[in-house]
């Protein structure tokens, strides 16, 4: 009887726990009525956008997002948020992507099943990108008014979101973390849509941005946060770009870097820019040309409800035009934010988008020499200390060695030497101590 009784009990247990295991599975399906499959196909919308881009717009919408496909180059589709409205008539912008550098064909589709993955498939059916949430408890797809694209289990927490994925754009209340997402990367063109050689980076001592040469196997720093703010003691642990209402000043609105560090922990933040309206629709985008802006979206305003309110680096920023690596195209002299010269053996010729570098293609010393040039400076140098102290005669030598060296900068005040992979934009600046040696072919 003891016996029966155990087994009995034993069963009810077992019951109770295939129920709970039962109901908790049966909890984390998303309801039938809340999936979707979604086909690239059909007429293309009529409204400007970013790009010049043909675009299909999808269901999924909160003002002022929307999810699209788009492409700048035919048959090749890139699953995106768009942000802006018909109502304001001004163009629509593209704030964050799932496949960049993976297009889809016509007929592609992205679908949201009842196992809770989100799932972008080409036309064959070949699984492009997802977010790799199936069975994880997702009950739900949502299109935030913030502009974070989330899934999201019974109880509301996100289990995957957009914000985590930037590619070029932090929209307000986005988050770069260390050992999380804690970069943008710039797009290669208008009409390319691959990783650009820029990128912007949290890093645990600041903000940094660099230029990835063919050439180099380390990206070239081209600036840095270290004049904005400085983290002495600790790392940066997070990052958000946040918009903060100021009533005492006249109903201001900062768009601000709020940041945090460990170790010890620390909270701080550095103002961007300010409006006179309510700036949350902002986004911060890294540029086609390397360069950082600000965009405020009004949706009060027709016609020009976009405004542009801080670029990082141009005439009236502390560095200028000049910081930003492709300013003068290929090679060319910047001063005060203008192409000046081209740079030659002969000496300097009126600048052009032509300017460029004469090719060395051998890597015999005999068959190259430099030619000296005064009082400039690579973009580089800036924000690094370079080697040194040492000779000139090492600088020279390390970059004969070299066979992807282009040319050293060298400032004798500090025998201090820089390699350069990639010339691009050289700066003119006040000290003749500072000196460029340019690799040219002896014929």
């Amino acid at each position: 009887m003891a016996s029966s009784s155990h087994f009995i009990c034993s069963s009810s247990v077992l019951f109770l726990l295939c129920f709970q295991l039962f109901s908790s599975i049966s909890e984390a399906v998303v309801p039938a009525s809340d999936t979707f499959t979604y086909v690239n196909e059909g007429d293309f919308g009529d409204y400007i956008v970013e790009y010049d881009a043909n675009y299909r717009a999808l269901p999924p919408f909160s003002n002022p997002f929307q999810l699209c496909f788009y492409n700048t180059t035919p048959n090749a589709f890139t699953l995106a948020l768009r942000m802006g409205t018909v109502r304001s008539e001004s163009l629509m912008r593209w704030v964050w992507e799932a496949n960049r550098g993976n297009p889809v064909r016509e007929n592609a589709t992205v679908t949201f099943g009842t196992d809770g993955n989100l799932v972008l498939a080409d036309a064959d059916g070949r699984v492009v990108w997802q977010t790799n949430t199936a069975n994880k408890g997702v009950v739900g797809f949502q299109v935030l008014p913030t502009g974070n694209m989330v899934l999201h289990d019974a109880k509301g927490k996100y289990i995957w979101q957009s914000f985590d994925s930037p590619t070029d754009t932090l929209l307000v209340g986005q988050t770069f973390r260390a050992g999380g997402p804690n970069k943008l990367v710039s797009r290669l063109s208008e009409v390319n849509n691959i990783d650009g050689p820029y990128s912007f980076v949290m890093e645990p001592k600041g903000l940094s941005m660099y230029y990835k040469s063919p050439n180099s196997a380390r990206p070239m720093l081209y600036w840095s946060s270290s004049e904005w703010f400085t983290i002495d003691k600790g790392s940066l642990s997070n990052l958000t770009v946040t918009s903060i209402p100021d009533t005492d000043e006249g109903f201001l609105y900062y768009l601000t870097f709020e940041y945090f560090t460990t170790n010890p922990t620390a909270s701080s933040n550095r103002n961007i820019a300010y409006t006179k309206y309510n700036n949350t629709l902002s986004y911060l985008r890294l540029g086609i040309d390397g360069n950082l802006r600000v965009y405020t979206y009004n949706p009060n305003v027709q016609g020009v409800a976009w405004e542009l309110v801080y670029t990082f680096l141009d005439r009236d920023s502390m560095e200028g035009e000049c910081q930003l690596p492709g300013r003068c195209g290929k090679f060319g002299l910047c001063e005060d934010s203008q192409c000046v010269a081209c740079p030659t053996p002969s000496g300097l010729s009126g600048w052009s988008k032509d300017c460029d570098v004469k090719k060395v293609t051998s890597c015999k010393s005999s068959e190259f020499g430099y030619y000296k040039l005064e009082g400039v400076d690579h973009f580089m140098i800036k924000y690094t200390r370079g080697d040194g102290p040492t000779k000139q005669s090492d600088c020279e030598s390390k970059c004969t060695k070299d066979c992807k060296c282009m040319g050293y900068f060298y400032h004798t005040d500090r025998s201090r030497c820089w390699i350069a992979y990639d010339l691009k934009t050289l700066t003119r600046v006040g000290n003749s101590t500072h000196l460029a040696y340019i690799k040219a072919p002896n014929k």
